[in-house]
């Protein structure tokens, strides 16, 4: 027997195995449950976020980039006490009431056309109202109409601009539906809806809201299909991320600039389409104050130097009201897109 060659075999053996699982290291594998093989990985959306921007916040980086803007917050400031004021006044002392027709305590003869003075701050009217309260009073109901309007908008209009830019198959489908409305001017919707309704806030609201949300649907589309298929929006969905986590997280904040310009724009259309429509005589009753009831009274009588007043006041707090709008809601819009978050 020789011995060299017995003891050699076994060594031989072994050495092939080891080689065989050098060049095949699957096979060192073969043996083993599929359970021990793989093992699924354990994505935490919370975990990957806090470490990829543990000092980030969207709504903080923001309002850091708006309040910088120093003209921006002066017109933000603008607003606010505009809208503080109107719903003050009325609680204020020596306030009349913005529909009682005033007279002269002395004769009892009503006090018509009476120009501005320490007693009545934006004078009297054709048939003795308080121009003062009537102005605040009007503000209120257009602002009212201006942001009900706007929340709406933004609200429908959103929804279905992430419906129509997000899902495919309802591109076509919401096409259509914008070509179809967007043909109808929306100024003749509004005077229909005036004719056929009763005349009044609800009115007005409603018909700005028919085809109103058209140009925000719009604009979301539009935004939603620019950035639906970037890269983090592809791996978020190969990661298992849901459609509304993604909305939310990936495509809200590339949103949001486009819906602050669109509602800083939405308000003042809104009082303007009810000042159109007052102008033209199917708008507000006379007895509900409204900017669009007081500059169409005041525009009757821009023929009377002496009587111009009463178009001046409304006027100039429907203009300090829309470009102070326009002004926040550009400046927001720009702060709010994260390009511009350092």
């Amino acid at each position: 027997m020789n011995y060299r060659h017995f003891k050699a075999a076994p060594l031989e053996a072994s050495l092939q195995e080891e080689l065989k699982k050098q060049v095949d290291p699957a096979a060192a594998y073969a043996d083993l449950p599929e359970e021990e093989l793989f093992t699924p990985a354990r994505f935490d959306h919370s975990a990957a976020e806090r470490g990829g921007y543990s000092n980030y916040s969207y709504w903080g980086a923001t309002l850091r980039a708006f309040f910088k803007n120093k003209v921006a917050v002066f017109f933000l400031a603008v607003i606010v006490v505009v809208l503080a004021f109107t719903f003050i006044q009325p609680l204020l002392p020596n306030q009349r009431d913005p529909k009682t027709i005033n007279n002269d305590p002395a004769t009892g003869v009503q006090i018509i056309n009476r120009a501005p003075d320490e007693e009545y701050w934006f004078g009297t009217n054709s048939i003795g109202q308080d121009l003062w309260a009537r102005t605040w009073a009007g503000t209120r109901t257009s602002l009212g109409i201006g942001f009900a309007v706007a929340c709406f908008e933004a609200l429908f209009g959103t929804l279905i601009g992430v419906l129509w830019g997000y899902v495919r198959k309802l591109d076509t489908f919401f096409t259509e539906l914008y070509n179809i409305f967007d043909n109808i001017p929306q100024t003749l919707v509004l005077i229909l809806v005036s004719y056929i309704m009763r005349p009044g806030v609800g009115t007005i609201i409603f018909a700005l809201c028919l085809t109103g949300w058209l140009d925000m649907a719009r604009f979301i589309r539009n935004q939603i299909v620019i950035i639906r298929d970037r890269d983090y929006n592809l791996a978020s969905r190969c990661l298992g991320t849901t459609t509304g986590r993604i909305v939310t997280k990936n495509l809200l904040p590339y949103l949001v600039s486009v819906i602050a310009l669109r509602m800083s724009l939405a308000i003042p259309s809104a009082i303007g389409n009810e000042v159109f429509v007052t102008y033209i005589g199917i708008g507000l009753p006379t007895d509900i104050p409204s900017l669009g009831n007081l500059v169409q009274a005041g525009r009757v009588l821009m023929s009377q130097p002496s009587l111009r007043y009463q178009l001046l006041f409304p006027t100039a707090v429907l203009a300090t009201i829309t470009i102070s709008l326009y002004v926040v809601g550009n400046a927001f819009a720009d702060a709010a897109d994260p390009k511009n978050h350092v």
